[in-house]
């Protein structure tokens, strides 16, 4: 159980609970520092108390060893729920950190080249569209036609198709070749299994918050 005095002092250390806590404490309201004179109660298993006086609930919550939050202030009367406080950060800070994975936006880069564009420097210029396809980049290959080099544009749909064959391990075709004006172009997305692999990546970089032990 947490009490609203070691909500109210400052962290002397740099731990991830600690900094959720002095974050979360700013946002939540906890035991005594709710002021309302009652207050619709959530259970600690989930279930609907009812409207109760915030002093009951309160007596609720230490015979269960537990916390009293506030977790829907704007309501009339404020919502509260009957849990761990410390578990209750924790799971915030989780579903937190899965929407920002979910929010995560793609990068599209861009290669530019000429209907057939020398080998050695289409191959450079694949190289880096590997590459990032490989960092879960988007990559948009255009091809842009000169003078009379539009009315032939078989040959840069050839190129283009040549190009998403030499990248098809690590990416796949969004958009199909178009022509736009005076360019030719196609969209890549990194493959699945590139992006399953980005996922992982990025999980173990960003460290699991430790669920805290009850006091």
């Amino acid at each position: 159980m947490v009490s609203s005095a070691r909500l109210n002092q400052p962290c002397g250390w740099t731990s991830l609970f600690c900094k959720e806590r002095r974050i979360s404490a700013n946002d939540f309201r906890v035991n005594e520092s709710i002021r309302v004179p009652e207050v619709r109660l959530i259970g600690p298993t989930g279930e609907n108390a009812g409207v109760v006086s915030t002093r009951d609930a309160l007596k609720m919550a230490r015979e269960a060893e537990l916390d009293l939050v506030e977790v829907a202030p704007n309501s009339t009367p404020p919502v509260c729920r009957i849990t761990d406080f410390g578990k209750f950060l924790y799971e915030r800070e989780k579903k937190e950190r899965e929407a920002r994975r979910a929010q995560t936006k793609i990068e599209i880069k861009e290669i530019r080249l000429r209907p057939k564009t020398n080998e050695a420097h289409r191959d450079f210029k694949v190289d880096d569209a590997r590459r990032w396809l490989e960092h879960n980049m988007k990559v948009r290959v255009t091809i842009r036609f000169r003078g009379r080099e539009i009315t032939y544009p078989e040959i840069a749909l050839e190129d283009l198709k040549e190009i998403a064959q030499q990248l098809a391990e690590v990416g796949t075709v969004e958009q199909a070749p178009a022509i736009e004006g005076r360019n030719m172009s196609m969209l890549l997305a990194p493959a699945k299994v590139v992006v399953k692999k980005k996922k992982e990546d990025d999980a173990e970089k960003e460290p699991e918050p430790s669920e805290p032990a009850r006091e």
